[in-house]
């Protein structure tokens, strides 16, 4: 089968790999419709996340099943199903409470050794293990293209509002407008936010922020700071979720964010960034950080999805080949798409 592989930063490749097979009884092997290119590989592109020359890369998938073990209950051959982009046992300590992101054997797709070895979903055919828990079936009428977005942007997006305290009424500011960021937005808006500050510097992502609701604050041409207080009568905003993983993007949440509120980075951060403790100790700032627990939300963004209360249609912007993957990472690379949708 033909996947897209990883060779060095900068440079991946479609190249052609064994076919999956079954080697569990909780496995499924899906035959992948849609894939997405994510900011996540991004950072494997760009080497920040180590992972071995030749590995199938990608995380996101829609597709059909092909087979499953004889533990598998919930899904069948012929299935039209979503994945989320990482996988979870379902029995140790922290799936039994729910901290699905945290399993004890969590497996992420296309992220190599460090994230256990499991081969990625940019490709014509993907193993899928523990698939009762990782798999879900797609609504139906539902697009490939919408249903993607369920098992990581819009469920990352999910988890950077449902992991605060925010309540109706409140002022939130999301750093950061890739997908994700602009998922944050439309969940902000439709857990009852009063008002969103979407802050980035790509006037069509800023345009697109508007169309959801938000207020849009250009980063560079606007004082950011300002518009923030100006929204909240000096306070400051109750939730900033920093959608970067930049420590320049933290300093900002936590200088906009009011004392007593919550900053969530749901950017991903590869390595050390320094904090100052200064600021969160004197305004009892809460900081929170770390992977989405897409598996928990899934099935809530699914139903506000059907329901039309979360719609990512917007943020794709591009359909191409899984033949023309190299060209995909170079776009993608140059923020000239914010989703990409490659079709084996």
């Amino acid at each position: 089968m033909r996947a897209v592989t990883f060779q060095a930063p900068g440079e991946v490749r479609v190249e052609d790999r064994p076919e999956p097979e079954l080697l569990d009884g909780e496995d499924a092997i899906v035959r992948i419709d849609a894939t997405g290119v994510c900011g996540s590989d991004l950072h494997i592109y760009h080497g920040r996340v180590q992972i071995e020359p030749g590995f199938t890369i990608g995380h996101e998938y829609v597709g059909t099943v092909l087979d499953v073990g004889d533990a598998v209950s919930t899904v069948a051959p012929g299935d039209r199903v979503l994945g989320c982009f990482q996988s979870a046992c379902g029995r140790c300590w922290f799936c039994r409470r729910g901290l699905y992101q945290r399993c004890e054997h969590s497996r992420t797709f296309g992220h190599g050794a460090t994230l256990g070895s499991l081969q990625g979903t940019q490709a014509e055919m993907a193993l899928v293990p523990h698939a009762d828990l990782v798999l879900r079936k797609v609504p139906e009428g539902m697009s490939d293209e919408v249903a993607l977005f369920a098992g990581d942007v819009m469920g990352t997006g999910f988890h950077a509002i449902d992991a605060t305290p925010m309540r109706p009424g409140d002022t939130v500011a999301v750093l950061g407008l890739g997908p994700v960021g602009l998922c944050a937005v439309q969940v902000a808006r439709a857990a009852g936010a009063a008002k969103v500050l979407a802050v980035d510097t790509v006037p069509e992502r800023l345009e697109v922020a508007q169309a959801f609701g938000a207020e849009p604050v250009h980063l560079t041409e606007q004082d950011v700071r300002a518009a923030a207080r100006g929204a909240t009568e000096g306070r400051g905003v109750d939730v900033c979720v920093d959608a970067v993983g930049d420590p320049r993007a933290l300093e900002m949440a936590i200088r906009l964010t009011r004392a007593c509120g919550h900053v969530q980075c749901i950017g991903v951060y590869a390595e050390r960034a320094e904090v100052h403790m200064g600021l969160l100790w004197l305004n009892a700032i809460t900081l929170g950080g770390g992977q989405a627990n897409v598996i928990g939300h899934v099935d809530r963004v699914l139903a506000m999805m059907s329901a039309g209360v979360l719609d990512p249609t917007a943020l794709v912007t591009r359909h191409m080949s899984l033949d023309d993957a190299s060209e995909a990472y170079a776009v993608y690379d140059r923020r000239e798409a914010l989703k990409i949708i490659l079709r084996p």
